[in-house]
């Protein structure tokens, strides 16, 4: 497996591109804005792209979706309780003076627990609401796609539509920090971390 991250548009939100290098097959996460890049890069590593999955739908996150997803006709999911986030794509962008695409259309609704097979691996879904009602996690082979929920030093912010301290500290709690120490924790923006590294460093989690 082969993890490569780009930083995209305004908000420096990462998208992740995970390949399975046998058979040069990838997923995406949260490939929200510069779609141009985004393309490039999948282009460029002749890749071959299966699906999108969003963590949340933030504004920063969805921007520029539609692109992504009519370029490459595959299809994108997210947790159904961020439905009405993705549908307020539109006030969302103007709520910070932007622009933005089209809502994409959803495919499927991501669930807590559920699996897919890819490559020779199996990726797990976590809902960890509390920055977003459907903000997912999404784990495979020792790493975790974290979205908003955690970052290394802090955590997500919580006073944006359907946020929630304590529901977010629970996600963290009883999704996140149950997972090995060695974890790598790719967020939605800024550094890796591990799960181990957040256990003991982050002021957020001291009373965990």
């Amino acid at each position: 497996m082969r993890i490569i991250k780009i930083p995209v548009g305004p908000f420096e939100v990462n998208c992740y591109i995970v390949v399975d290098e046998e058979s040069n097959r990838c997923f995406l996460i949260d490939p929200g804005d510069e779609p141009e890049k985004i393309i490039k890069a999948i282009e460029e590593h002749h890749l071959i792209p299966t699906r999108v999955i969003n963590t949340h739908n933030h504004i920063d996150h969805a921007r520029h979706l539609y692109e992504i997803k009519q370029h490459f006709k595959i299809p994108f999911y997210i947790h159904e309780a961020d439905l009405p986030l993705l549908e307020a794509l539109k006030e969302q962008a103007l709520f910070f003076g932007l622009n933005c695409s089209s809502v994409p259309e959803v495919d499927g609704f991501l669930e807590d627990g559920e699996e897919f097979e890819f490559g020779n691996q199996s990726v797990k879904i976590l809902h960890t609401p509390g920055h977003s009602p459907g903000s997912v996690s999404v784990y495979l082979d020792g790493h975790v796609f974290v979205g908003d929920v955690l970052f290394k030093g802090s955590i997500g912010r919580t006073d944006l539509y359907g946020g929630n301290y304590n529901v977010l500290l629970e996600s963290i709690k009883n999704k996140l920090l149950t997972l090995p120490e060695a974890t790598v924790v790719h967020a939605g923006h800024g550094e890796d971390t591990t799960i181990g590294d957040e256990k003991r460093n982050n002021p957020f989690l001291r009373t965990m």
